[in-house]
């Protein structure tokens, strides 16, 4: 068999398998939109960790990391700093959500705004934000597969072709089994991640240098400035990476389908345990660096950053090999954007279309639109990946400082009985319309520092000042939903 046979039949496979498991995740459930959404929140820690590891380490992690330590150097380095971070925040903030959720049947992030705040307004915009900044999120994974189905097929399928057939398969297993179908593929995918980058990330530069050390010294040697800040760019600097950690870190379990992870879980304690054990998981993108690293060494001039890893491990290893890498990184593509799709369909149809547009829609109403909409928020998802060229960091950061600005309504929301409906509002407001300014109008960094915490503090000075400037009014929802005292609304 030539080489492209072969890296593809076992692309195929791959792809197949986790298809397969994804459709039979749901058969045993009637897809209610309770089961659909949150599993009926019985995951237990297992399931918990594999659907945690499946929506926070995606083709991002695969390709976008390789590509920035390839093409930006030492500013690539926030990602390893940024992920163990989130875990401290979530460990105090997810077991109060969960408990909440549990209380007033919380099934997305805009239900905790509509519970704590009570405007359909405020729900229908966060939900609205939500799924615009989801968008570029889906894309990276979308982007991603395609390259790594390209590439790892040696040409033998194009990018756009790859796209088309994964957005297909994923939209097929969600519409069918929800939730379920995430967790499930995930023990496919993160078993075959784990393998892949720790086996490549050690065999590529022992291969070319003798081991990781002799290549750093020899990166050292020849370029010793892309270690360091600001790298391979002009402003990417130590105000940038603080700033930028510091960002992802607050964000990162403000994403949609992270916050409304915290749903499925069986007990409050599974949390717990999750956010202990998932920093270990950081250390799979330590391998990843290193892969990234070699090939700046060994194949310098690439146009794309994104495409180093798989251009080296095409390079380097055995065809077989190659499609090992390349189902497993159609898996990391995959699974993350199917919680992506189910969350934004889900947002749409029951925290902004039913409040706002159809007031009277009932749950099993609300599920047929959700899933009628996986179809659409698919297509249109895959006509940015195609027609787009940003590079996949670039893609996330987007998103991060978009649902970043989600972070004071939650925190305050939790712990501040004065915060006021009006002063999340034009907080929500304020942080959004900077981060759209800044970013649109190409001023990310803005004065060395990243956009999305500029209008991060914005959104919180907003929140607060608003919030003592406003009366609290007699019998207000602040009475019922609130942590103080009781840590509960």
């Amino acid at each position: 068999m030539s080489p492209t046979a072969i890296a593809l039949a076992i692309i195929f496979f791959i792809v197949a398998l986790g298809s397969a498991i994804g459709f039979y995740a749901g058969t045993r459930h009637k897809m209610s939109l309770e089961q659909w959404t949150v599993g009926s929140r019985g995951f237990g820690t297992l399931l918990m960790w594999l659907l945690m590891a499946g929506e926070i380490y995606t083709t991002f992690s695969f390709l976008g990391a390789s590509g920035w330590a390839y093409s930006r150097g030492g500013p690539a380095l926030y990602i390893l700093a940024y992920l163990p971070l989130s875990y401290v925040v979530s460990f105090f903030v997810s077991p109060l959500i969960w408990d909440l959720g549990r209380e007033h049947g919380l099934q997305t992030q805009p239900d905790f705004f509509l519970a704590r705040y009570g405007s359909k307004y405020l729900t229908g915009f966060v939900a609205l934000v939500g799924v615009a900044f989801m968008i570029p999120y889906l894309q990276i994974q979308l982007t991603g597969l395609g390259i790594i189905v390209e590439v790892a097929s040696f040409g033998g399928i194009g990018r756009t072709r790859a796209m088309i057939l994964g957005v297909v398969l994923l939209a097929g297993f969600v519409f069918v089994s929800g939730i379920r179908a995430v967790a499930w593929v995930s023990v496919l995918k993160d078993f075959l991640m784990v393998i892949a980058a720790v086996s490549i990330g050690l065999y590529v530069p022992h291969l070319y240098f003798g081991g990781v050390g002799p290549m750093f010294a020899e990166m050292a040697r020849v370029n010793p400035g892309h270690l360091v800040m600001p790298g391979a760019t002009k402003n990417l600097g130590h105000t940038w990476y603080v700033s930028t950690v510091l960002l992802t870190a607050l964000g990162a379990f403000m994403w949609p389908h992270a916050f409304g992870a915290a749903f499925t879980a069986r007990s409050a304690n599974v949390l717990r345990r999750n956010c202990v054990v998932m920093p270990l998981y950081n250390i799979t993108l330590a391998f990843i660096f290193f892969i990234g690293f070699t090939a700046f060494l060994e194949i310098p001039g690439l146009g794309n950053g994104d495409l180093s890893l798989l251009t080296l491990v095409r390079q380097a290893l055995p065809p077989w090999m190659l499609g090992v890498v390349g189902g497993a990184g159609a898996l990391t593509a995959m699974v993350p954007a199917s919680i992506i799709i189910l969350t934004a369909s889900t947002l749409f149809a029951k925290n902004l279309y039913r409040p706002v547009f159809a007031p009277a829609m009932t749950d099993d109403q609300v599920a047929r639109l959700a899933r009628g909409m996986v179809v659409a928020l698919s297509l249109i998802c895959l006509y940015f990946a195609i027609y787009s060229s940003t590079t996949l960091v670039s893609l996330l950061l987007l998103g991060y400082a978009g649902v970043t600005q989600f972070f004071p309504g939650v925190l305050l929301g939790l712990f501040w009985k004065r915060v006021t409906t009006a002063g999340v509002f034009s907080g929500l407001i304020s942080g959004v319309a900077c981060t759209a300014f800044l970013i649109l109008s190409n001023r990310d960094p803005f004065g060395g520092w990243n956009a999305g915490f500029l209008a991060l503090c914005l959104n919180g000075a907003v929140t607060v000042l608003a919030s003592l400037a406003v009366p609290v009014k007699t019998g207000a929802r602040t009475e019922d939903f609130s942590a103080g005292g009781s840590g509960r609304f």
